[in-house]
């Protein structure tokens, strides 16, 4: 029985999706629920799983084409299970024997014809004016190429060759210059790739980021000392009780809900004329995934436990790198935080994920000299950058919000007394 490969819904605003990477060729086998092919929209990629065990027949849209939310882009053949299992083999093309050319035969020459030497020949058409420049300059007829109406040798062909010469003796003498500008002896390839849909609405977003918000960006940074203590003490504990562990990013999803909860413009977004406030907190976290920087919701993030959010990134983070993730798991959110610190950013400044308002950057954790009570010491310090519209948000609640998830971080028990 033969069963349509149909593009899933990926939400209302996509109709159109473009096809990746296929990961089953026509003819084979197919497990019941095994992907068959990637399918990549503006707001993620999901591998398209097989509704029954068979062979796939038909491969309709290749990679790169488009296809419509609904549209057929394989067939699938529903066997029986053993016979899934046979795959199709190509019959066995042997090589074409190399036919060799037919000899071209030789001219025969009449009898008594007598052959004139080449060069005799050359010379024959060597123009006046030419041989005279030739003379002059000690240079054989042979050594010039002819460029004139039926092999004539031209007193032009003669000045080009004497220039030529002249060009290659002075490149010969001159100083050698440093090898990295040479690129005769390293291959220049270019490779041209398409970029993805969900590249393309990534680079779209930033763009209309920069264009429709007024964004500024606060620095400051954080002592890790205490935070990271509290995580080797009970580190090992929570991860024997929760089976997962007790990571950063949950401090900070909870310090900066704390935070927002003092900033609300934070959590808040312009529309049109107005602004749209939220008593609600769902926190992008990005994340790497096969395909790019992906951004999934943790949604009502202030009702999560320390369990529950480690738990959900870490099932965030593993279906990202396999393609996974839902769409409407991309959608929406209030802020976002972005751990760079990860891939050895030392400091940068995040943009803003519209129509959001803000966006925290946490970067690399380095050992520096701080002064504490009057002496220099060495403790394990993070910039973090907070980014913002200062459309709705003023510098000073963006601070005091900064300096808020600063102060939570370092003191972690202000979490549990709310001060």
């Amino acid at each position: 029985m033969a069963i349509e490969l149909k593009v899933p819904s990926f939400g209302e605003s996509i109709t159109e999706v473009e096809i990746g990477e296929w990961l089953k060729r026509e003819g084979d086998a197919v497990g019941k629920d095994e992907n068959v092919v990637s399918i990549e929209s503006e707001k993620a990629t999901v591998d398209l799983p097989a509704p029954a065990a068979g062979v796939l027949a038909k491969i309709l849209k290749k990679k790169g084409e488009v296809a419509k939310v609904g549209e057929a882009v394989g067939v699938l053949e529903a066997t029986q299970s053993d016979a899934a299992q046979t795959e199709k083999k190509s019959p066995e093309i042997l090589p074409t024997p190399a036919v060799a050319p037919p000899k071209r035969e030789e001219a025969t020459k009449p009898v008594g014809t007598i052959s004139t030497p080449a060069s005799n020949r050359e010379r024959s058409f060597v123009m006046p004016a030419a041989q005279r420049a030739l003379d002059e300059r000690g240079v054989s007829p042979e050594a010039v190429k002819a460029t004139g109406p039926g092999g004539r040798l031209l007193k032009e062909d003669v000045l080009r060759h004497d220039e030529s010469k002249a060009a290659s003796d002075a490149s010969a003498k001159a100083p050698k210059v440093a090898s990295a500008i040479d690129t005769s002896a390293y291959p220049r390839e270019e490779e041209l790739v398409p970029m993805t849909p969900l590249r393309r609405k990534m680079a779209a977003r930033l763009l209309e980021a920069q264009h429709n918000a007024a964004l500024l960006t606060t620095v400051n940074e954080i002592d890790m000392s205490e935070l990271m203590s509290l995580r080797k003490e009970f580190g090992e504990v929570f991860q024997n009780k929760n089976g997962v562990k007790l990571g950063l990013m949950s401090f900070f999803i909870k310090a900066t809900i704390e935070a927002l909860k003092q900033s609300p413009d934070l959590n808040a977004e312009v529309r049109a004329t107005d602004i749209v406030y939220r008593n609600y907190y769902d926190i992008g976290v990005a994340v790497g995934g096969g395909r790019g920087l992906v951004v999934p919701v943790l949604r009502n993030a202030e009702r999560l436990s320390f369990a529950e959010i480690e738990s959900a990134i870490g099932d965030f983070a593993r279906r990202a790198r396999e393609n996974r993730l839902l769409p409407q798991e991309l959608l929406g959110g209030t802020f976002t935080i972005s751990n760079g610190g990860v891939y050895g950013s030392l400091l940068s400044t995040p943009i803003v994920n519209p129509p959001q308002s803000g966006v925290l950057g946490m970067h690399a954790i380095q050992d520096r000299p701080v002064a504490r009570d009057g002496s220099v010491v060495i403790r394990p310090m993070m910039y973090v950058a907070l980014t913002y519209d200062h459309r709705i948000v003023d510098g000073r609640e963006a601070v005091t919000c900064l300096k808020r998830i600063k102060e939570i971080i370092e003191k972690p028990a202000r979490m549990l007394l709310e001060v």
